[in-house]
């Protein structure tokens, strides 16, 4: 059981695979901000927001999801980083992160199929198989099945985006294959159907994933922090399930992976979100984590859960031994942390528990999407300086849709331009 004493846990250095220390076991896990800039830059709003969490107290700060390609985003107001953009607004970004000791991670994404048509109507997949969200299936562009030249391009922007981080002064990235977004959706027997070397068995289905962690250890310094973040099942009946999991992370042991980031769900399932409010407190909390628990048995490299904690007991229970079973090797913390940036600051003095609201609408997939905007509208109060308050569902959602219909129209001019 939980013991006082088992919170220094969260406050010991971790020494990943490549030498890198991370000051504590407390990650701000990766939550999307779509607050870049009309260049598609992180501006002043992310230098604040990064410059908040980093004096915080977590050792790790993940970013949002950073697009690989320009074409391909997970919202209109994401993040970019190829070798056309400019890196001083990157290298700002990493020293307001990094400014009070913690260390900054990228994390790089390509979002597949999850794109959505608003903001471009084309968007490539492993298969040509679209998004089914129960009557929001329209709002997703059709995607058309890859080529060996589109795979091999995407293998290319994950390397380029990845060196180009390292660069600008971030400590490492995190490549994403959770979710349902691209690296996911090859690694889902539900979403790949390819007959080639890129489908079929789980060895098949994970090659991409791998030829990427190579082309970007061939492109960075060997103390450079390299990660995964990984569902630990997607949810789906037919998909990606337990067992897969368990057998990427086998094949993840024979490459210089410093950190896997145990997750789940996507947009058809978003799991990521939490359980229901009549779940029991430890069900709410870190529902990842019994999972997580197995997973450390068969890496060779740290693991890091994430998912729904929000008190100090919660994490420190992670992070220790249960029933036979070793603990995370780290704890990644993502809505509370929209609420209360100073949580592990706070936690050095004692327990305390922050308050995330729940969304209880009988449809997940919009009860998800309130979800999200009722952090992001923290986030843009934390960039502009103030602190975060609790907001109306309701108007958060249309705010976020009366940003994104500007936002849209505003990457569509910026991508033709680029073009």
């Amino acid at each position: 059981m939980y013991d006082i004493s088992m919170s220094s846990l969260l406050f010991s250095p971790l020494t990943l695979p490549s030498g890198q220390v991370i000051p504590n076991r407390i990650a701000k896990a990766a939550m999307e901000e779509n607050m870049a800039d009309e260049n598609h830059l992180p501006g002043q709003a992310m230098q604040r927001l990064y410059q908040k969490w980093g004096a915080g107290g977590a050792g790790m700060l993940l970013t949002g999801n950073v697009m690989v390609a320009a074409d391909a985003v997970t919202g209109p107001a994401g993040v970019i980083l190829d070798a056309t953009q400019p890196l001083e607004p990157f290298r700002q970004w990493a020293r307001a992160g990094k400014a009070q000791g913690a260390r900054m991670w990228m994390q790089i994404n390509h979002p597949g199929r999850q794109v959505f048509v608003a903001a471009n109507p084309t968007a490539i997949a492993p298969s040509a198989i679209p998004v089914e969200l129960e009557g929001a299936s329209g709002l997703f562009a059709r995607p058309r099945a890859m080529t060996e030249e589109d795979i091999q391009r995407v293998i290319a922007q994950f390397a380029e985006t990845a060196e180009l981080a390292q660069k600008a002064g971030f400590d490492g990235v995190q490549i994403h294959a959770a979710h349902g977004y691209l690296l996911s959706q090859f690694l889902s027997p539900r979403t790949n159907r390819r007959e080639d070397q890129w489908g079929g068995s789980l060895e098949n289905r994970a090659r991409i994933l791998i030829r990427i962690l190579r082309a970007v250890r061939a492109r960075v310094a060997a103390d450079f922090g390299v990660g995964v973040k990984l569902n630990s099942a997607d949810f789906q009946k037919g998909g990606f399930d337990a067992a897969d999991a368990v057998a990427v992370v086998r094949l993840l042991n024979d490459e210089a992976v410093d950190l896997v980031e145990i997750s789940g769900g996507s947009y058809e399932s978003p799991a990521m979100h939490g359980r229901p409010a009549h779940a029991s407190t430890r069900a709410r909390e870190a529902y990842f984590v019994d999972f997580a628990r197995d997973i450390v048995a068969e890496a060779a490299m740290p693991i890091m859960v994430t998912g729904g904690i929000r008190r100090r007991a919660t994490a420190a229970e992670a992070l220790a031994p249960e029933e036979g079973r070793e603990g995370v090797a780290m704890v990644g913390i993502g809505q509370a942390l929209a609420y209360d940036p100073d949580l592990p600051n706070a936690w050095r003095g004692g327990e305390k528990v922050v308050t995330v609201p729940s969304v209880q609408w009988k449809k997940r997939a919009l009860a998800s999407l309130a979800t999200m905007a009722m952090a992001r509208a923290q986030l843009r109060r934390m960039g502009a300086g103030k602190s975060p308050r609790r907001v109306w569902p309701v108007g958060a959602v249309l705010s976020d849709q009366i940003r994104t219909l500007h936002r849209n129209r505003s990457y569509r001019a910026w991508l033709g331009k680029r073009r």
